[in-house]
């Protein structure tokens, strides 16, 4: 399950992500993409960066500062040969995005 809080992202950061990023446009509020979780860091996914292998994340910490902050993606696939890739960035502490797919999917069979 997917953590369901949001952040509004601030004018000047947003105009910042849109000039460091290969988007057309940066979304006005991003939901953190970890699974849920209540302490810690938040992170949305603004975007792309020119860089291979590299995004545009908006990291936010309860109702505190929030910043840009460009990592590299998270090089982790899902098993078997054509294993799905995991949405997240490199070293999240969390499980990755296609594990609760993988979860899902042992409950219904």
């Amino acid at each position: 399950m997917q953590c369901a809080h949001w952040r509004q992202v601030p004018l000047g950061l947003a105009r910042e992500g849109w000039e460091k990023s290969a988007a057309e446009y940066i979304d006005g509020a991003v939901q953190c993409q970890l699974p849920a979780h209540e302490g810690g860091d938040h992170y949305g996914l603004l975007a792309d960066v020119g860089e291979y292998g590299t995004a545009l994340w908006l990291r936010w910490h309860g109702r505190g500062e929030v910043e840009l902050v460009v990592l590299p993606d998270c090089p982790v696939a899902a098993p078997g040969p054509d294993g799905e890739g995991c949405c997240l960035f490199a070293d999240h502490a969390d499980q990755h995005t296609w594990e609760d797919a993988l979860e899902e999917a042992s409950c219904t069979s």
